[in-house]
């Protein structure tokens, strides 16, 4: 839970980074599946078709600094 966490953290600054003013983390239970779902949402500048086919890519990234793309790889492997 805490590496989940930590993630989420991660998403959000880069949704303030995106310049995004709103954003909603919903946490989801079916308990029919026995599953959680987390959806973070986010009213930034968004991602072009490019990036949204390259999103869960480890080695992409948009950042022009601290160049790491390891946000949502990380995320979907600690959930």
């Amino acid at each position: 839970m805490r590496e989940l966490s930590l993630n989420v953290l991660d998403i959000a600054q880069n949704s303030i980074t995106a310049n995004a003013s709103l954003i909603t983390v919903e946490v989801i239970e079916d308990t029919a599946l026995h599953t959680l779902s987390i959806d973070i949402i986010d009213n930034g500048k968004g991602m072009s078709e490019e990036q949204l086919l390259s999103v869960r890519d480890p080695f992409f990234t948009t950042r022009t600094t601290r160049k790491v793309g390891m946000g949502l790889p990380l995320f979907k492997l600690a959930a």
